[in-house]
Protein backbone atom coordinates (compact mmCIF):
# COMPACT_ATOMS: atom_id res chain seq x y z
CA UNK A 1 0.00 0.00 0.00
CA UNK A 2 2.95 2.48 0.25
CA UNK A 3 4.43 1.45 -1.93
CA UNK A 4 0.78 2.49 -4.27
CA UNK A 5 0.80 6.16 -2.24
CA UNK A 6 4.27 6.71 -3.10
CA UNK A 7 3.37 5.85 -6.81
CA UNK A 8 0.41 7.98 -7.05
CA UNK A 9 2.17 10.63 -4.60
CA UNK A 10 5.18 10.88 -7.39
CA UNK A 11 2.74 11.25 -10.38
CA UNK A 12 0.65 14.13 -8.85
CA UNK A 13 3.68 15.49 -7.62
CA UNK A 14 4.73 16.20 -11.40
CA UNK A 15 2.11 18.24 -11.51
CA UNK A 16 3.68 20.33 -9.22
CA UNK A 17 1.81 23.38 -7.17
CA UNK A 18 -0.87 22.80 -9.82
CA UNK A 19 -2.53 19.57 -8.32
CA UNK A 20 -6.01 20.08 -6.62
CA UNK A 21 -7.05 16.63 -7.24
CA UNK A 22 -5.47 13.77 -5.18
CA UNK A 23 -6.45 9.89 -5.88
CA UNK A 24 -5.98 7.37 -3.04
CA UNK A 25 -6.67 3.70 -2.99
CA UNK A 26 -6.71 2.93 -6.14
CA UNK A 27 -7.36 -0.24 -7.95
CA UNK A 28 -8.78 -2.27 -10.49
CA UNK A 29 -10.97 -5.58 -10.05
CA UNK A 30 -9.16 -8.85 -11.78
CA UNK A 31 -10.76 -10.36 -14.69
CA UNK A 32 -11.10 -14.25 -15.64
CA UNK A 33 -9.69 -15.32 -19.53
CA UNK A 34 -12.51 -14.23 -22.03
CA UNK A 35 -13.84 -11.17 -19.55
CA UNK A 36 -13.85 -7.80 -21.70
CA UNK A 37 -14.87 -5.59 -19.26
CA UNK A 38 -13.78 -4.67 -15.63
CA UNK A 39 -13.68 -1.56 -12.86
CA UNK A 40 -11.32 0.93 -11.71
CA UNK A 41 -11.73 2.10 -8.29
CA UNK A 42 -10.13 4.57 -5.88
CA UNK A 43 -11.24 7.40 -3.62
CA UNK A 44 -10.89 11.26 -5.28
CA UNK A 45 -10.56 14.24 -3.64
CA UNK A 46 -10.87 17.95 -5.51
CA UNK A 47 -9.89 20.86 -3.27
CA UNK A 48 -11.25 23.36 -5.53
CA UNK A 49 -14.17 21.26 -6.68
CA UNK A 50 -15.38 19.91 -10.30
CA UNK A 51 -16.06 17.22 -11.94
CA UNK A 52 -14.08 14.01 -13.43
CA UNK A 53 -14.98 14.50 -16.58
CA UNK A 54 -12.70 11.21 -19.21
CA UNK A 55 -10.79 8.44 -18.16
CA UNK A 56 -8.46 6.45 -20.85
CA UNK A 57 -6.40 3.59 -20.73
CA UNK A 58 -4.28 1.62 -23.09
CA UNK A 59 -5.49 -1.69 -21.73
CA UNK A 60 -9.21 -1.14 -22.51
CA UNK A 61 -10.98 0.38 -26.50
CA UNK A 62 -13.59 2.24 -23.76
CA UNK A 63 -13.34 3.60 -20.89
CA UNK A 64 -16.57 5.56 -19.17
CA UNK A 65 -17.53 7.09 -15.74
CA UNK A 66 -20.11 4.80 -14.38
CA UNK A 67 -22.96 5.05 -12.03
CA UNK A 68 -24.44 1.96 -10.71
CA UNK A 69 -27.86 2.63 -8.44
CA UNK A 70 -31.26 1.21 -7.53
CA UNK A 71 -34.04 1.92 -9.94
CA UNK A 72 -37.13 -0.11 -7.87
CA UNK A 73 -36.21 -2.93 -7.42
CA UNK A 74 -33.41 -3.48 -9.93
CA UNK A 75 -29.25 -2.76 -10.00
CA UNK A 76 -28.78 -0.25 -12.96
CA UNK A 77 -25.68 0.39 -14.16
CA UNK A 78 -25.21 3.26 -16.37
CA UNK A 79 -22.47 6.14 -18.18
CA UNK A 80 -22.01 9.34 -16.56
CA UNK A 81 -21.84 11.29 -19.90
CA UNK A 82 -21.72 14.60 -18.09
CA UNK A 83 -18.96 13.06 -15.77
CA UNK A 84 -19.39 12.97 -11.94
CA UNK A 85 -19.62 15.68 -9.50
CA UNK A 86 -16.25 16.06 -7.35
CA UNK A 87 -18.00 18.20 -4.42
CA UNK A 88 -14.62 20.72 -3.30
CA UNK A 89 -13.10 19.06 0.00
CA UNK A 90 -14.71 15.85 -0.12
CA UNK A 91 -13.80 12.51 -1.05
CA UNK A 92 -15.90 10.90 -3.66
CA UNK A 93 -15.70 7.41 -3.35
CA UNK A 94 -15.37 4.85 -7.00
CA UNK A 95 -16.64 1.78 -5.44
CA UNK A 96 -18.09 -1.50 -6.60
CA UNK A 97 -21.79 -1.42 -7.05
CA UNK A 98 -21.60 2.73 -6.84
CA UNK A 99 -19.48 4.96 -9.20
CA UNK A 100 -16.68 3.58 -11.20
CA UNK A 101 -14.48 3.91 -14.26
CA UNK A 102 -15.75 0.85 -16.61
CA UNK A 103 -12.90 -0.67 -18.58
CA UNK A 104 -14.48 -2.02 -21.61
CA UNK A 105 -13.04 -4.17 -24.72
CA UNK A 106 -9.93 -5.30 -22.39
CA UNK A 107 -7.31 -6.58 -24.73
CA UNK A 108 -6.33 -9.28 -22.01
CA UNK A 109 -6.73 -10.18 -19.35
CA UNK A 110 -6.08 -8.88 -16.20
CA UNK A 111 -5.03 -10.47 -13.31
CA UNK A 112 -3.61 -10.03 -9.74
CA UNK A 113 -0.45 -8.17 -9.56
CA UNK A 114 -0.17 -6.53 -13.04
CA UNK A 115 -0.35 -2.70 -12.93
CA UNK A 116 -2.72 -1.08 -15.39
CA UNK A 117 -2.19 2.93 -16.21
CA UNK A 118 -5.31 4.55 -16.22
CA UNK A 119 -5.87 8.39 -17.05
CA UNK A 120 -8.08 10.71 -15.31
CA UNK A 121 -9.40 14.61 -16.63
CA UNK A 122 -10.76 16.70 -13.95
CA UNK A 123 -12.29 19.80 -15.17
CA UNK A 124 -12.24 22.39 -11.84
CA UNK A 125 -14.74 25.28 -11.32
CA UNK A 126 -12.63 27.58 -12.74
CA UNK A 127 -13.30 25.10 -16.28
CA UNK A 128 -9.18 24.21 -16.44
CA UNK A 129 -8.55 20.78 -16.52
CA UNK A 130 -6.02 18.83 -15.02
CA UNK A 131 -4.54 15.13 -15.95
CA UNK A 132 -4.12 12.52 -13.60
CA UNK A 133 -1.17 9.76 -15.00
CA UNK A 134 -2.35 6.99 -12.24
CA UNK A 135 -0.67 3.45 -12.24
CA UNK A 136 -3.25 1.28 -10.36
CA UNK A 137 -2.80 -2.09 -9.03
CA UNK A 138 -4.92 -4.67 -10.07
CA UNK A 139 -6.45 -6.99 -7.47
CA UNK A 140 -7.97 -10.80 -7.72
CA UNK A 141 -11.49 -10.48 -9.13
CA UNK A 142 -12.78 -11.23 -5.77
CA UNK A 143 -10.65 -8.77 -4.06
CA UNK A 144 -11.51 -6.45 -1.89
CA UNK A 145 -9.69 -3.81 0.50
CA UNK A 146 -8.02 -5.43 3.41
CA UNK A 147 -10.14 -3.46 5.81
CA UNK A 148 -13.45 -4.38 4.06
CA UNK A 149 -12.91 -7.52 4.41
CA UNK A 150 -12.41 -7.49 7.96
CA UNK A 151 -15.06 -5.37 8.43
CA UNK A 152 -17.44 -7.46 6.38
CA UNK A 153 -16.41 -10.28 8.90
CA UNK A 154 -17.25 -8.75 12.09
CA UNK A 155 -20.25 -10.55 14.15
CA UNK A 156 -20.37 -13.02 11.96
Amino acid sequence: MKHLLSLLTLTLAAFGAQAQTTVKDGWVRGTVPQQKATGAFAQITSAQGGRLVSAASPVAGVVEIHEMRMSGSTMQMRALTDGLDLPAGQTVELKPGGYHVMLMDLKQPLKAGDTVPLTLVVEGADKKRETLQLQLPVRALGGMPQQQQQGQHKGH
